[in-house]
């Protein structure tokens, strides 16, 4: 368990150079668990099945995590009308405040208000327009007093620092993520570049989450974490990447593998993979490691037991996971107990069990980013005959 005592805010925790540890992804899991529609990937789970969204709460926290972030992940009011969807602001984003202020006051943990890219960034709305939409969504942050704020999932620079301007005038902490690898934004502007861009705009920690496995991601943020450094700035360092291998990812990231989204579990990281993670973070000088779409509670985990030394204790969850599987030590069959140690599960090489799969994909690269007509806003649902020509050109890439 967590030292008992008041809780510090997420500033003085990284200010004292501890180790916060996030939580995981909620979109993909509920996906899994029949709560969370894949396509829109809106978040109404928080208030049609709260016990759904507590729960997985509850499960990261009992698995380490210090933080508790709101399932408000694309529940800005202009996604939550758009092609077809047509759900209720406000009740969606009250009801993830309030379940996870609810998990987190029963442990260590923090509550953040999150907010992330809009359909009509990609649009070409204005800046005011823009602005006024994470507004929206900010007023109910400040209702429920969160504890501090994150701008996560842009794939633009230029939003994100509009998203933090936002929030920054708040007078909260603000973190601001970037869904980008070590190239940098869609438009080409480099990670060390957004991040300098994104501290100067406000943010007190600058990372990047999500589209990208966890060491192309803390690559990406060393990157990041140097030209801040350069130019004289401060800031403090997050990440929370995918659970998914994708070395094979071109800047779009994992969205245009064809395996996404049914198809990937078998790029799913083990355990010991998450363990080098927390550590490769760790030694890059990031205090902030959590994680995002495809990481479970038991990934979480296992950031948590890696950094136990530098914590000071284990996760609750970690009473039933001995440490490199030390808990094999009981199994029946004696091949199985010989499993019972470190350097044999740190040299696995996980077979897939598919002998005709490839290793890697070629990623679909069709290059639509801000601006494209096919990412356009419309509150209609997507007909037949925009679908038939999208239908056409992905048959024709096979």
């Amino acid at each position: 368990m967590a030292p008992a005592g008041a809780k510090r805010g997420i500033l003085e925790r990284l200010n004292a150079g501890e180790v916060v540890i996030g939580d995981g992804g909620f979109v993909f899991a509920l996906e899994k668990r029949g709560y969370v529609k894949a396509g829109p990937w809106t978040p109404e789970a928080a208030a049609e099945h709260p016990e759904a969204v507590r729960q997985l709460h509850r499960e990261f926290l009992r698995a380490g995590a210090n933080v508790m972030q709101t399932f408000t992940f694309y529940a800005s009011d202009d996604k939550l009308e758009n092609r077809g969807n047509n759900l209720s602001f406000t009740q969606i984003n009250e009801a993830a405040c309030d379940l996870a202020r609810e998990v987190a006051n029963e442990g260590d943990a923090l509550v953040a208000g999150g907010v992330s890219q809009t359909p009509s960034y990609l649009s070409c709305k204005s800046e005011d327009e823009v602005k006024a939409i994470f507004k929206r969504q900010l007023d109910v942050f400040i209702k429920k007093n969160v504890d501090f704020l994150i701008a996560e999932y842009f794939e633009h620079v230029e939003e994100a620092e509009w998203a933090v301007q936002v929030l920054k005038s708040t007078g909260k902490p603000v973190a601001a993520n970037m869904c980008i690898g070590p190239d940098g934004d869609m438009h080409g502007v480099s990670a060390g570049e957004c991040a300098i861009r994104l501290v100067k705009a406000g943010a007190d920690i600058v990372g990047v989450n999500c589209h990208f496995d966890p060491l192309t991601c803390v690559q990406a943020v060393k990157l990041m974490k140097e030209a801040v450094e350069k130019a004289g700035l401060k800031a403090h360092y997050m990440v929370q990447p995918l659970a998914y291998h994708t070395p094979d990812c071109n800047r779009q990231g994992f969205i245009d593998l064809p395996e996404f989204p049914f198809a990937l579990e078998p790029r799913i990281l083990t355990r010991w993979d998450m363990q080098q993670y927390a550590r490769e973070a760790y030694d890059a000088g990031i205090r902030y490691i959590g994680g995002c779409c495809g990481f479970e509670p038991y990934h979480i985990r296992a950031l948590a037991e890696e950094l136990a030394p530098e914590r000071g204790f284990l996760p609750t969850a970690s009473e039933k996971h001995g440490p490199w599987g030390t808990g094999l030590e009981m199994h029946t069959k004696p091949w199985v107990r010989a499993r019972a140690r470190r350097e044999y599960w740190e040299k696995i090489r996980p077979a897939s069990g598919r002998p005709l799969c490839p290793s890697m994909s070629k990623p679909d690269s069709w290059g639509v980013t801000k601006g494209h007509s096919d990412l356009m806003q419309q509150k209609e649902a997507t007909s037949q005959d925009q679908l038939r020509p999208l239908f056409d050109k992905c048959s024709a890439t096979q």
